[in-house]
């Protein structure tokens, strides 16, 4: 025998145990599977090997995290503007910039926090405990003191502790969804396996996998592999991976160190200029360091944060929970949704479609055609192992029955046909049995009669059919016709159906099973059951509403390709029943450049591993797209934090998935993620929406001050009245904005190009034009009031620049939709919030105490009159650019129509 290469203890790696034989494997790894390793051995192994956990990742200290938080360059650029303002005197604003640096710190220490748990979850997963034989004496130990050659025990119901390769089974059947996404319960076996026949980890049917759960039957397995050797530990080593930004955290980034450049640069020219005109040094200096702290909207953050947690918060009520409140933004971005098929777009559970029996079929819920659909639900009840549970409920659902998902669901089909299997199991009791086996491809049951015994057989029809002589009908044996039923069976297994045949044979003493080959012949076929794994009844109007918001749904299974074509094609995911299906060993033959060139035609994927889902959604970001993953399970994981933002479910998913996520589905509903993704929209538009305000009114300040000088005009502000004007337009009424209801046809727009700058679509037009027709009406005012002589023109300027940018946020509150159609009330908070601003504004001018403060005068009604009316130019243009687009969308309507 070759040289084995060998781990620290001389142990052979794990990777090949499913191609060697199990006693050789025991031998080499030096234990007796009818005894196990003595307890001296075991903890020798496990100084070597180690505990049976996932290891945990290096993760940074809470002061590390916290200092993180301080490192974003908008966050230096507001310390040092409140060290500013601070020094200038103002120590209100500097507090205000202060309190929403430390209020996003937090916040973003949280998040991070958050985001290093998924390892966690990770090691939470495995087994708690696992049976071993040790020293022939069988104990329950914690799983994670399992070592590699322990012989573990497992029953119905185990936990796999650790990857075993199985030396004894009976009857077992694995549930290995949440590793490699299949949906059917996975009949295990013990002898070793071709190469060829074993490459994705479904196929391995001689291995239990660590994560996986032993649903029926017994087995004896030999420890392989522990901890970060195991398959599940490789998907933790997968999911060990930084985190992506956001294109929220881009864009904002992006514009902030522009804005700092810039806002720096024109209060550097205004000071020079300043001087050079003969006004005081420090005045000017005051001047520009005020106008600095004004232009950079420090309340920008806080009312990102504002926005995306009442996103958040109205999301809970529809079911969805954020874990990272960024992620809330991104949802707007998505143009493509990744989604598993087991347990998201499907209900992860067996449902019998329909049952062909006499040339007929029947759809359960359909009264019965008649005696021969009976006799084959009868044969599918009975030759069955599932066990009700005791409910008191007379309803049944698969919730009240215990077993393997198709024997659960062949029961209820029997149900749907009025046939009880208690009362079936009373009157036709079981009295011998041939368990299913993988080489047999059937299970038969014998039960007792009035004329004797009758043994039913249901298992695939390539393995039933040839044992068949017959054709069972209520008048007798009909002739047989096998390449009819075959045919039949191929065409329903293409529709993504699992099939199975059912038949029967009629014994006058009961026979002996020793030659099963002989029982099971000269059958009596029933018909054919065809069973899937069903959608949610909600996935094909939410995949709908998908594709109507431009986003493009894309399947990623471990499960048949058949199936998951059938599944797509149902859901609309794909437009047609042959629409091409890439599988794991396809993708395993395509390098990076070839799988970026097919990903844009291909949307259905099927047995693939973990591994594959990550260079598919690599693939898809590589094109360009900002990619969603939704998942349940373990194999989920990495692609889930791969992905510019993972949907995990709540309800039914793993605590692996929902850990690595950016968003939790609480009730399992794929459409849930629709109306995150509207809200994701809507919460992106008032960003927008935001910006275009704060940033207008900070431009009207900029070129107030700017272009005075160059007017021959007094600086038309003093900083006090910058610093207030900044506080109180800045603060509420952009803040009121979150509360702005979604634009109509929000989800009829396609997605954002994901490179897409903030200032988009016109918006640093706006912003240009607006702040330069604010700062035009600011001294317009002044320059008559200096003219006809009225001493309080800066108590006006003062006041129209305030009063200018309440109109412009409530002009802008839609990109098109005038405020008449949509309502002063329609946003409540805005609404009180200018009403605010203009009382506190108002105060400024007429309270006397606060004229000294605030260096203002009390206006006159005329004066105050001028202002508003100001003001009014300012909602009035803005109104009259969004009839233009109006006019202009339309106009582009019209043209893309083709009819006279």
């Amino acid at each position: 025998m070759a040289p084995e290469t060998t781990l620290p203890s001389g142990i052979p790696p794990p990777a090949n145990a499913h191609l060697r034989d199990a006693q050789e494997l025991a031998q080499v790894y030096r234990v007796n599977p009818h005894t196990g390793l003595h307890d001296d051995e075991a903890t020798q192994r496990a100084m070597q090997h180690g505990a049976n956990e996932l290891q945990n990742h290096a993760q940074r200290s809470p002061l590390a995290l916290l200092a993180d938080q301080f490192k974003d360059f908008m966050v230096l650029v507001l310390l040092a503007a409140a060290a500013v303002s601070g020094v200038i005197g103002d120590l209100t604003d500097t507090l205000v910039i202060l309190i929403i640096v430390v209020l996003n710190a937090i916040i973003g220490f949280v998040q991070a926090w958050r985001a290093d748990q998924a390892m966690a979850a990770l090691r939470q997963l495995a087994a708690a405990h696992a049976t071993v034989l040790r020293g022939g004496e069988i104990q329950v130990v914690p799983a994670t003191v399992l070592v590699p050659g322990d012989i573990v025990l497992l029953e119905a119901g185990n936990q796999i502790p650790a990857d075993l390769r199985l030396i004894e089974i009976a009857q077992l059947q694995v549930d290995e969804s949440a590793l490699t996404g299949e949906s059917v319960t996975v009949a295990k076996q013990t002898e070793a396996l071709a190469a060829q026949d074993a490459g994705a980890l479904g196929d391995r049917t001689n291995m239990a996998f660590k994560g996986t759960t032993a649903t029926h039957g017994r087995a004896r397995g030999l420890v392989v592999a522990t901890g970060t050797h195991t398959e599940l530990g490789k998907v933790a080593t997968l999911l060990d991976t930084d985190d992506r930004s956001t294109p929220l955290q881009l864009r904002l980034a992006a514009f902030g160190k522009r804005l700092a450049i810039g806002v720096l640069g024109i209060c550097l020219v205004i000071f020079v200029v300043g001087v050079l005109r003969g006004e005081a040094p420090l005045l000017m200096a005051l001047t520009a360091i005020s106008l600095a702290v004004a232009a950079i909207p420090e309340a920008m953050p806080a009312v990102v944060t504002v926005l995306l947690a009442l996103g958040a918060r109205r999301m809970v009520a529809v079911n969805a929970l954020v874990r990272r409140l960024p992620s809330v933004e991104t949802l707007g971005s998505v143009t493509t949704i990744c989604s598993d098929k087991t347990g998201t777009l499907t209900q992860n559970r067996m449902h019998a479609e329909l049952l062909v029996a006499h040339g007929t079929r029947w759809v359960p819920g359909d009264p019965l055609p008649g005696p021969a659909h009976a006799e084959a639900l009868r044969a599918a009840a009975l030759c069955n192992d599932a066990t009700r549970q005791a409910t008191g409920d007379d309803h049944l659902t698969d919730a009240h029955w215990q077993g393997d998902p198709t024997e659960t669901a062949l029961v209820l089909a029997a149900h749907a046909g009025g046939l009880d299997k208690a009362r079936l199991d009373t009157a036709w009791p079981r009295v011998q049995e041939q368990p299913f086996d993988s080489d047999r491809k059937r299970m038969t049951t014998f039960h007792r009669d009035a004329q004797g015994f009758v043994a039913y057989t249901k298992g695939a029809p390539e393995s039933v059919l040839p044992r068949c002589a017959t054709h069972w009908t209520p008048d007798g044996t009909a002739a047989l016709h096998s390449d009819t039923v075959l045919a039949t069976a191929s065409q329903l297994a293409a529709q993504g159906l699992r099939v199975l045949a059912l038949a029967r044979r009629r014994h006058a003493r009961l026979p002996d099973t020793n030659d099963i080959d002989a029982v099971e012949s000269q059958l009596e076929l029933l018909g054919l059951i065809a069973l899937i794994d069903p959608p949610r009844p909600e996935a094909q109007a939410a995949v709908r509403d998908c594709i109507s918001a431009g986003i493009t749904p894309v399947m990623i299974t471990g499960d048949h390709p058949a199936t998951a074509r059938a599944i797509a094609h149902r859901l609309g995911i794909v437009p047609s029943a042959d629409a091409p299906v890439l599988t794991g060993a396809d993708l395993a033959q395509l390098d990076d450049a070839a799988l970026r060139a097919r990903v844009e035609q291909v949307h259905v994927y099927a047995r693939v591993d973990p591994a594959q889902k990550i260079r598919i959604v690599e693939a898809l970001q590589a094109q360009g797209h900002f990619v969603a993953m939704t998942g349940d399970g373990v194999n989920d994981a990495p692609a889930l934090k791969r992905a510019d933002i993972g949907v995990s479910m709540g309800k039914g998913g793993t605590d692996v998935a929902r850990e690595a996520s950016s968003l939790v589905l609480l009730d399992d509903n794929f459409a849930t993620i629709v109306a995150a993704v509207k809200e994701g929209r809507r919460i992106y538009d008032n960003i927008r929406k935001f910006v275009r305000y704060a940033m207008t009114g900070n431009s009207g300040e900029i070129w107030t001050i700017f272009l005075a000088p160059l007017l021959l005009l007094p600086i038309p502000l003093l900083p006090i009245h910058i610093l207030w004007v900044n506080l109180v337009t800045d603060g509420l009424p952009g803040l009121a904005l979150a509360a702005e209801p979604a634009e109509r046809g929000i989800m009829q727009r396609p997605p954002r190009p994901p490179n897409e700058s903030l200032f988009a679509q016109g918006m640093w037009q706006h912003i240009l034009g607006m702040g330069l027709l604010i700062a035009g009406l600011c001294l317009a005012v002044q320059a008559w009031a200096l003219h006809t002589g009225h001493a309080h023109w800066q108590t006006m300027v003062f006041t129209v620049l305030t009063l200018a940018q309440m109109a412009h946020v409530m002009a802008i509150r839609s990109e098109s939709e005038p405020l008449w159609r949509l309502g002063l009330a329609s946003n409540r908070p805005l609404l009180y919030a200018v009403l605010l601003t203009f009382l506190l504004q108002m105060a400024t001018i007429y309270v006397p105490f606060l004229n000294p403060i605030f260096k203002t005068e009390p206006l006159s009604l005329g004066e105050l009159g001028i202002c508003l009316a100001a003001a009014l130019v300012v909602y009035g243009v803005v109104e009259l650019e969004k009839a233009w687009r109006r006019q202009r969308k339309a106009g582009g309507s019209a043209m893309d129509d083709p009819t006279p």
